[in-house]
């Protein structure tokens, strides 16, 4: 049994929901689609609407926006089944297998969870203990509209990985726009509600996934990321990220990323300053380099660090 849980924000969901759900017919397992809108504009909400129409398909929307860690964690307790499948709006399906490549690998239609004697659910054996994580995938052709290239290139060259890329670093290549969880597993982990604003959520989550050493098995199974962003809305969210990096750092929640461990370099031979101050003067040359038709994902690396040092500046300040 399998719930397919979807937050929607801004994006149009009809053809990702069509899709799922023609293929679920297919395969012939029990299923639900729960579409929860979280704050969307009328626009949104109006052309999402008709997928309530569809059987087995729900769409709520919340009365106020809850937050990308809040929203999923609202699906993941509305979810009837004992399995989740976590996918972002803005995705699109490129495999006619697709959902029969998840249930095929963790044998959903063949270990249903059964109550014991206590009532509780018992966890059945094997793979379904684990994460499941299908990976993501960037269209071929680079986007007409130039502004949105940088996000394409970006994606295509750094986050459109395969399942053998991932493996050799199952936590870090964790991210939430296409993974399979058993609903006791996640209850037992949830989402980060302090997270409100875009990013880390999906690494903190892999974070505590590791400590509890729930494995993640990494497939070729992947969405399509659709929703791409402007630079300038695409470096914001950048920013928000690692601003989110800084708090989990001053809440005692140290997260493993690259960045990080990178900045720990600079900081311990008492160069991270000088990054800053790079920074600061180059900032506005760097943008216009990443805007162009030839950027360079070093300098984007660079902007990170700069960012992140300034962030560290100023909470010391503060």
């Amino acid at each position: 049994m399998l719930s397919i849980l979807i937050p929607i924000f801004n994006f149009d969901v009809r053809p990702l929901v069509n899709d799922l759900h023609g293929q679920c017919e297919v395969v012939g397992i029990g299923y639900e689609i729960l579409c929860f809108d979280d704050g969307s504009t009328t626009e949104f909400k109006l052309k999402n609407k008709e997928i309530w129409k569809l059987p087995n398909v729900i769409y709520r929307e919340m009365p106020q926006n809850l937050g990308r860690s809040a929203i999923r964690n609202t699906l993941g307790k509305a979810a009837r089944f004992e399995y989740l499948l976590f996918m972002d709006c803005d995705s699109k399906v490129v495999s006619s297998d697709f959902i029969k490549n998840y249930v095929d690998f963790t044998n959903v239609s063949l270990f249903p969870l059964k109550p014991s004697n206590s009532g509780a659910l018992n966890q059945p054996p094997g793979v379904p203990n684990a994460v499941i994580y299908g990976g993501r995938c960037y269209a071929q052709a680079s986007p007409t509209d130039h502004s949105l290239y940088f996000h394409w290139y970006y994606g295509r060259y750094r986050e459109q990985t395969t399942a053998a890329e991932r493996s050799r670093s199952p936590y870090h290549g964790f991210m939430t726009n296409n993974f399979l969880i058993s609903k006791n597993t996640f209850l037992s982990i949830l989402f980060d509600e302090t997270l409100r604003q875009y990013g880390h959520e999906d690494t903190l989550f892999g974070l505590e996934l590791m400590k509890r050493n729930v494995p993640i098995i990494h497939i070729d199974n992947p969405l399509e990321h659709v929703g791409l962003e402007p630079i300038d809305i695409f470096l914001r969210k950048t920013e928000q990220g690692i601003e989110n990096l800084v708090k989990l750092e001053r809440d005692g929640k140290k997260i493993d990323t690259k960045l990080i461990a990178v900045y720990g370099k600079l900081s311990h031979l008492k160069i991270n300053w000088l990054i800053g101050v790079l920074f600061s003067m180059c900032k506005s040359m760097i943008v216009r380099q990443l805007s162009g038709s030839n950027p360079r994902l070093r300098l984007f690396d660079f902007y990170k660090l700069g960012y992140l040092e300034s962030c560290m500046l100023n909470e010391k300040l503060d």
